[in-house]
């Protein structure tokens, strides 16, 4: 029996970080890293998490140190925490949910492995 597809789904977190690695990669003269990125994108991640939702690594198993974080994290809405999920993939590294209910994943953020850490507190299906 063939399992179900989910949904993937990018936030608008997401896109604003995709825009921000854009930016970035564009400033410094590699912009054909941004077109590797978004392709990878398209041909792995996204098929891998639609086949896959639990892929990733809970995001909790790790959780953050800093302060910051542990205040962000407080301030989600109770069980949300818990149902966040990393995914690498080169050197990105993704914050994603997935919904059994709705069969979707939802991208929520993307960052190079090398930066501190996720902005909480702009994450969400609606943001």
């Amino acid at each position: 029996m063939a399992e179900q597809q989910y949904r993937v789904e990018l936030t608008a977190s997401f896109l604003e970080r995709l825009d921000a690695i854009e930016a970035f990669l564009l400033e410094v003269g590699a912009s054909h890293a941004y077109d590797d990125l978004l392709a990878d994108l398209r041909a792995t991640v996204f098929p891998n998490l639609s086949q896959f939702p639990r892929i990733g690594r809970r995001y909790l198993d790790t959780p953050p140190q800093s302060a910051e974080a542990l205040a962000q994290l407080a301030a989600l809405p109770p069980g949300a925490p818990d149902a966040l999920r990393e995914y690498l993939h080169g050197d990105y590294l993704m914050l994603y949910t997935a919904t059994e209910a709705e069969a979707t994943v939802y991208l929520l953020s993307i960052r190079h492995q090398r930066q501190l850490s996720f902005d909480f507190a702009r994450l969400g299906p609606g943001t």
